[in-house]
């Protein structure tokens, strides 16, 4: 006798075992996340088949396991074709029962933490919670400290008394050769940073960040690349709005050319952030800063329009959301990112870069050529330090030609 679910799903007979009553809420869960009736329908299948080996071998609920799904397809294996998602299926199964409180989460014992490992994780608390640093910038300090505790110490235990200048000096020497630039100019960034902690702890007596080396890195040696204005309108026309996916990709492209907005401030935009009323945006900043910002009515337009007709049906209060199952709102900024990769090869668009950030520099770029100061640039992108707006003066190249000395011997 054929079981159904909603008659959507439907099985060639009733499920038997310990899962029968979670299986039907399973099916449920995974439509509700945007999954296609296919997956969902195999998922019940395999969690169907898997309750009734379950029952046949006298496991109860109380002692299910993350061990008994493998066993499971091993006795599947012998008398039908494993898939491929089949183990990830089981997976999904075992992660539903532990979110409903059907079976208790797993206790994995960690791994034993090095000494060094201990050292860079208290590190990180310290920049977590006294310098208050952005996530990516802990996770960055953090892996580049735990490389140098490790090459110095070790698995042996850390005393950071020991540091000497010398140590600071030649870890540089031998790891800044081997990095990129930046990878290098943030390895002698971190080594300060982390030297600094170690003195404020007490642990170090010595301003041993005193004798982190500098790498040659001179400032604004090159021009922000950015995007024109006439491949910023090309990119937006070749975006087909008529799908769902199209108005979310166009609105977001449309916010990061009018905005100038960073892709992980996009990422992490909430349907709270946007007051219609009084047309303003509230954009979650580095450290966590708040700014309101205006919302020009091309740019509210997209995102209305993605919001009636191409956002999918979600608890999320993220703007933005995936267009595959499970929808949910983009884990990081690097999903923008690769949503600006995608159309601009698609558009065969010959950009500076494939990246996000090259709006963020157009829209300065087409600030300064209209008029406006550093400084009212630097209040629209939201630069913490004038300073770092004054690699835009470059890009005034009329005035600048102004500044040039004649050159000896050339044509008067």
């Amino acid at each position: 006798m054929k079981w159904s679910i909603d008659h959507q799903i439907v099985l060639s007979r009733a499920p038997e075992g310990p899962l029968t009553a979670y299986i039907e809420p399973l099916a449920r869960s995974l439509l509700e996340q945007g999954y296609a009736k296919g997956p969902v329908q195999r998922h019940a299948l395999l969690a169907a088949c898997f309750s009734r080996w379950l029952g046949q071998q006298g496991i109860s609920l109380s002692s299910l396991s993350s061990d008994h799904p493998p066993r499971y397809l091993q006795h599947r294996a012998r008398r039908v074709l494993i898939h491929l998602g089949d183990a990830a299926a089981l997976r999904h199964l075992l992660e539903f029962l532990r979110s409903e409180g059907v079976i208790p989460a797993e206790k994995i014992s960690p791994r034993p933490l090095t000494p060094a490992e201990r050292c860079a994780q208290a590190y990180a608390q310290y920049l977590r919670e006294a310098r208050a640093l952005a996530k990516a910038t802990i996770v960055n300090y953090v892996s580049l400290i735990r490389g140098f505790l490790m090459d110095r110490f070790g698995d042996g235990i850390v005393r950071l008394s020991r540091l000497s200048a010398c140590d600071v000096v030649r870890y540089v020497q031998r790891q800044a050769p081997h990095l990129h630039l930046k990878r290098a100019k943030l390895l002698t960034t971190s080594l300060r940073s982390f030297l600094r902690y170690a003195r404020y702890c007490g642990e170090v007596s010595l301003d041993l960040a005193a004798a982190v080396p500098v790498v040659a890195n001179w400032s604004m040696s090159s021009i922000p690349r950015a995007i024109g204005a006439k491949q910023v309108r090309q990119l937006l026309d070749s975006i087909d709005r008529s799908t769902a996916i199209g108005r979310r990709d166009y609105a977001i492209v449309i916010l990061l050319a009018r905005l100038g907005l960073r892709s992980g401030e996009v990422a992490g935009l909430e349907l709270d952030d946007i007051d219609w009323k009084a047309g303003q945006v509230s954009v979650r900043g580095k450290c966590g800063r708040r700014t309101a910002l205006p919302l020009p009515p091309d740019v509210g337009k997209a995102i209305a329009d993605y919001l009636r007709r191409g956002r999918p049906h979600s608890t999320s209060r993220r703007v933005f959301l995936r267009g595959k199952a499970p929808i949910r709102g983009f884990l990081g900024q690097c999903a923008i990112g690769s949503i600006i990769r995608h159309r601009l090869l698609r558009t065969g668009i010959q950009a500076p870069t494939t990246g996000a950030h090259q709006f963020r520099h157009a829209l300065a770029t087409q600030m300064l050529r209209h008029g406006a100061s550093l400084t009212e640039i630097g209040e629209v992108l939201r630069h913490h330090n004038p300073q770092t707006t004054t690699i835009y003066a470059k890009v005034d190249i009329k005035a600048l030609r102004t500044l040039a000395l004649p050159w000896p011997g050339g044509v008067r």
